[in-house]
């Protein structure tokens, strides 16, 4: 191990989930979400990372037609100190009926509780789009009830699923994340009925609940497989949905009734059922 590692502190002021996808599909390394942005690390200096997300945020400002903050801090740090600040700066949550927790905290005897290590995924609850989506998921998901997570990532909403009973499927287009969705689960000594890189067109199964927690362009993009997905009086949970797209997704589920709207900052998540 080095003596000292780098620390790269990324600031933004809106189009989280933009920048996330970019440093996932870009980064050959990993990374920390924040409430306002990503932590980076790595043992050689990530001056040419400053330079990529500052080429990506002209370029979304050129696309959007709007200005976005952008800070970049970024400091040289000793390799002992960072274990400990991490694992000091990662608080469980507490959603609906679960307890979401990474394993040097302690259990909470009084809820359902989700084992998830940061280091091992994108998805921790700490989103507001996760945690909705797991509220949603402690609110409407049965015990036998039949799930299909779609665009799983960490794979934390369908763990929470299978804790309260259910048969949980999951997709991903993403390889690492159905890997990442697969140790999770074995964290938490359960095992997915299916899982399968790719999306949800490559099942023909009909479910009692199917969750998508995506950027709002994919949602529109597939909705009609959502729908199809699922069955007779079955229920659509839809995140990832800034507030200002929500008619723009909308439009794509007109077949469909609002069950419940969960807002929480920016972002939205859907209840949906078939009219």
């Amino acid at each position: 191990m080095q003596e000292h590692y780098f620390e790269l502190r990324v600031t933004l002021s809106s189009h989280h989930s933009l920048f996330s996808d970019f440093l996932a599909d870009t980064l050959p390394i990993g990374f920390e979400e924040t409430d306002d942005g990503f932590i980076i690390r790595s043992e050689d200096e990530l001056d040419t990372i400053i330079w990529g997300i500052e080429q990506f945020k002209e370029a979304v400002e050129k696309a959007l037609d709007e200005s976005i903050e952008l800070e970049c801090k970024q400091e040289k740090l000793k390799n002992s100190d960072w274990v400990e600040r991490y694992k000091q700066s990662i608080e469980p949550l507490k959603i609906g009926k679960f307890y979401i927790h990474p394993t040097w905290s302690a259990a909470d005897e009084n809820l359902i509780n989700i084992v998830i290590d940061p280091a091992l995924a994108f998805g921790t609850g700490h989103h507001p789009t996760t945690a909705s989506s797991l509220l949603a998921i402690s609110n409407y998901v049965k015990a036998g009830d039949t799930v299909l997570d779609v665009g799983c990532g960490s794979g934390i909403l369908g763990i929470g699923a299978m804790k309260l009973g259910a048969i949980v499927d999951a997709c991903d287009t993403d390889p690492i994340s159905v890997e990442n969705a697969k140790a999770n689960a074995e964290l938490n000594k359960l095992e997915f009925h299916s899982l399968w890189e790719g999306s949800s067109s490559l099942t023909d199964k009909k479910y009692n609940i199917v969750v998508a927690n995506i950027v709002a362009d994919v949602l529109t993009f597939i909705a009609n497989e959502l729908k199809n997905a699922l069955a007779d009086n079955g229920v659509l949970i839809l995140s990832g949905i800034l507030d200002k797209y929500e008619n723009k997704v909308l439009n794509y589920y007109k077949d469909c009734e609002i069950i419940e709207k969960i807002a929480q900052d920016e972002w939205i998540t859907f209840v949906l059922k078939r009219k």
